[in-house]
């Protein structure tokens, strides 16, 4: 009987050390399933279509864009989920995690048919800049209607985690920051060449970025801007002299080289600098600093930094998609990432921090140059286009009122002058929609009717749905065709449903993330439930986008 006592002692005793082993081994794995990356940074690089990650491959180093390709996840198949393709939207929906119909930034600017005015997607009277002198420049995330990712980490972390963000565009730094954030800082050019923000975060600017702005950092980047290297290397653009590209004024060629200290005068000032590589090259500038002013990832409470490089956008709107310009911009911005990453290997540690890389949309080759290698592609003229729809309201309805606006090629109906004609707001749309389509270089017409009483679960319609609010958007919306633009004859824009504008670079890297690429359709909204869920903190308040937990190691 104590023999059988003793092997029972003996055999709950092993019971016992081996249910321990199991839960500490459980968590341990807890432990793991939910350690963290110390900070996540968000990099938008404005304007860039795919596939200048591989036309300009070969150009890289092997410690920027190629970093990330070789040594993180590339989502080679990721697209925007809906139009216009403007800035404002894409920087919303990449940290939202939703498109413009829940977001609200339907576009950069937009008309109010509240207040009859056309109003801008940061704008806030309500607050004034911070670090200029300016009555312009009164900027704040209010029109935003959702969270983003760092909104959801400062509240999960009571506030410790820190948000920065930073471009040299105003939107771009406000809106992936979100709500809550410390700060968002943007470069103010004209007279200036420093970097502010608005009273909506601070009263003043911290230490570290008036010292950043007495650096005489902007001065420094007035200089020449020829290419890194022999033009003749340059084998994946088109010829330097040609009639598809805008340049500086003061300039007669938009040629290599270009002096900016010369041009400045003519081209607003420190703002040339936006409108070359050197812009990026300021932000990567900034963007390191604040490393070490804020203290990001200096200790186990997850911070966010965002940074925008904008003037991908500004070289591409002048130059076009095929420009040496665009070329070397890349090039060189592939240098500036390359020091941003090292400074954060230095300030925050290797293995220590997540990244993602992505584009608020890409561009459409210049149509002009489309056109000369006989490739379909137009313009649109806005004026034409008014008279003539004009001219159908007059001989129909003989008033020629009923139109209050034209923006981002939506049409605005003027609803008291409906009323006091006694007219029906959805015949009056259909009469429209029947006319509109008929004209030259218009794809498709609805009406807002059609938008909120069907479903579309794919085509340009599903996009113009993810696209449309309803409280913003207006009463009838107009697809041209491919390639056709409204714009100069001149360089390259954006806005459009086409792949070339929808077709972005998603690159995931560093804490949590797998070694991969993967050529299965992802959608821009997924970034934002997908850092959430690397986090373990709720998705942002109008996420629509899925967690792609692929690349989640």
């Amino acid at each position: 009987m104590r023999f059988l006592s003793s092997i029972f002692i003996v055999l709950f005793f092993f019971n016992c050390t081996a249910q321990n082993k199991v839960i500490q081994t459980n968590l341990e794995k807890e432990v793991s399933l939910h350690a963290k990356p110390k900070l996540v940074i968000g990099i938008v690089v404005d304007q860039m279509r795919y596939d200048y990650l591989t036309r300009f491959y070969n150009k890289f180093g092997d410690d920027g864009f190629k970093r990330l390709i070789n040594d993180g996840f590339n989502c080679k198949n990721n697209h925007y989920n809906y139009v216009p393709t403007y800035t404002g939207p894409g920087h919303a929906s990449i940290f939202t995690g939703t498109s413009p119909k829940n977001h609200g930034i339907i576009a950069n600017y937009w008309y109010n048919k509240f207040s009859k005015k056309t109003m801008y997607c940061a704008d806030d009277s309500t607050v004034i800049a911070i670090g200029s002198k300016t009555d312009t420049d009164r900027m704040s995330p209010r029109n935003m209607k959702t969270t983003t990712f760092a909104d959801e980490n400062r509240l999960f972390t009571q506030m410790r985690g820190k948000t920065i963000g930073i471009s040299v565009k105003d939107r771009g730094a406000i809106l992936p920051a979100g709500h809550s954030a410390n700060a968002a800082y943007w470069f103010r050019g004209k007279d200036e060449g420093n970097f502010i923000t608005s009273s909506y975060y601070m009263d003043s600017l911290p230490e570290w970025v008036k010292t950043f702005n007495a650096s005489n950092t902007a001065e420094n980047y007035l200089r020449e801007w020829n290419t890194l290297y022999d033009i003749n290397t340059y084998t994946e653009s088109g010829s330097d002299l040609n009639s598809f590209e805008g340049g500086f004024k003061g300039k007669e060629n938009a040629t290599f080289p270009y002096d900016l200290a010369v041009l400045k005068d003519d081209n607003k000032g420190f703002d040339i600098i936006k409108a070359t590589p050197f812009g990026n090259s300021i932000v990567a500038d900034f963007a390191i600093q604040a490393l070490a002013g804020e203290q990001l990832g200096k200790d186990d409470i997850t911070d966010v930094l965002t940074v925008s490089f904008s003037s991908t956008d500004y070289v591409g709107h002048n130059f076009g998609v095929n420009s040496k310009e665009i070329e070397d911009t890349y090039i060189r911005l592939d240098k500036d990432l390359e020091r941003l990453f090292k400074a954060l290997d230095a300030q925050v540690g290797a293995g220590e921090y997540t990244l993602f890389l992505t584009s608020d949309h890409g561009a459409v080759e210049v149509p002009a140059y489309l056109q000369s290698v006989k490739i379909p592609a137009g313009y649109f003229n806005k004026k034409e286009f008014r008279k003539k729809l004009n001219g159908f309201l007059v001989e129909k309805y003989a008033t020629s009122d009923l139109i209050e606006s034209f923006s981002n090629d939506q049409i605005f109906l003027n609803k008291s002058r409906l009323k006091a004609l006694n007219l029906d707001l959805r015949e009056v749309q259909y009469a429209i929609v029947n006319e509109v389509i008929n004209y030259k270089n218009i794809d498709k017409v609805y009406s807002s009717e059609t938008m909120q009483n069907t479903t579309f679960s794919n085509g340009i319609e599903a996009l113009i749905q993810n696209g449309y609010h309803q409280k913003r958007s207006g009463d009838i919306i107009i697809i041209k065709n491919p390639a056709v633009i409204s714009y100069s004859e001149t360089g390259s824009t954006h806005g459009s449903g086409s792949t070339f504008d929808t077709h972005v670079p998603l690159l995931f890297y560093g804490n949590g993330i797998k070694k991969g690429s993967t050529l299965a359709k992802t959608e821009i909204i997924d970034i934002a439930p997908t850092i959430s869920a690397l986090l373990g903190i709720s998705y942002p308040t109008g996420t629509t986008g899925s967690v792609l937990d692929f690349v989640i190691d």
